[in-house]
């Protein structure tokens, strides 16, 4: 037997104000039918004023240990994934861990934009299998409506804000059929940095800027390298995608997902999808789809489930998870 991390509980927060694709139509060129036909998607979460990314997370991360029935003086090690802190710093795992748990222990944050989920759960398993943890509470959020551009229709429409979380625990296991954190994979590629950023930040302009996307070149590189980092973790561990009882693939848009699906020749029900009340989340996004699909008992314990994502930089990456 050996260490293995085991996701012990899940949870989630969406801001309650909720904003239509009628909504969007009023404001800019653009159409209910328009967004539907493009991305699935038909509405999304928005923060209220005043509302931070840290509010979001806190939320989520109650609602995780809730779920783990865990206290949060349990409790050794915070990461909260997010392209939106509520400041350059601190970091805003550290306003997490001062609401929640107890000093002194590691609280930081890790920016892999849509993917940083992903990211964060290969950080917390890499901790745990070293021995340095025994408790990880893990979260992606974000408030991306603070950085988008409100009169450009081709990425005012895809985004919402929201956060979801999990508790990250030591256990032991010894086969693929124990649950726990089987394998995680990441990577990057910096050549295609302006397919997908932000035109600003406190190095070059000092302001937060607003996001810009090549969306065609986006999607062709998204659907290749999903599938190929969904391939590698059936790969590691000598299954085949027969035996995924279900993919959470970052909820970035429908059409990504069904040709994702297609790609891996896999089922489109055994698809966990929520970009249609979500949108994209970025960071958000998978542990959201996490919590609706374990919520509504979809996902229950044993199942192999398989995480996927991609982001700017670009990064991507995916896990599999015995639950």
């Amino acid at each position: 037997m050996t260490l293995r991390s085991i996701i012990r509980g899940v949870g989630s927060y969406l801001p309650a104000r909720i904003v239509s694709n009628a909504e969007l139509a009023a404001r800019v060129d653009t159409s209910d039918a328009w967004i539907m036909e493009r991305t699935g998607i038909r509405q999304r979460h928005i923060a209220a004023d005043g509302e931070k990314t840290s509010d979001l997370a806190i939320a989520a991360a109650k609602a995780a240990l809730a779920s783990a029935g865990v206290d949060g003086a349990d409790i050794d090690l915070v990461v909260v994934a997010t392209a939106t802190p509520d400041q350059t710093f601190p970091a805003t795992a550290a306003k997490v861990q001062a609401a929640l748990c107890r000093p002194g222990i590691p609280a930081f944050d890790i920016q892999a934009v849509c993917s940083g989920f992903v990211y964060g759960l290969a950080t917390v398993d890499n901790f745990i299998r070293a021995g340095q943890t025994k408790n990880a509470l893990l979260i992606g959020a974000e408030t991306f409506s603070r950085i988008l551009d409100w009169s450009d229709r081709t990425t005012c429409v895809l985004f919402g804000d929201g956060a979801g979380a999990v508790v990250v625990s030591a256990g032991q296991g010894s086969t693929g059929q124990d649950r726990g954190i089987l394998s995680t994979h990441l990577h990057s590629d910096g050549r295609h940095h302006d397919m997908l950023y932000v035109d600003g930040g406190p190095s070059s302009t000092q302001t937060t800027g607003h996001l810009r996307m090549k969306g065609r070149e986006v999607f062709r590189h998204a659907v290749v390298n999903l599938a190929d980092t969904v391939k590698e973790a059936l790969a590691a561990n000598q299954l085949t995608i027969a035996d995924v009882d279900w993919l959470v693939p970052h909820q970035a848009n429908r059409r990504i997902l069904d040709s994702t699906a297609d790609k891996l020749g896999l089922d489109p029900a055994k698809v966990i999808v929520t970009v249609d009340g979500h949108a994209n989340t970025s960071a958000a996004s998978i542990p959201l789809a996490l919590d609706v699909a374990v919520k509504d008992g979809r996902i229950k314990q044993g199942n192999l489930v398989l995480l996927e994502a991609m982001g700017g930089g670009f990064t991507w990456g995916s896990a599999l998870v015995r639950m």
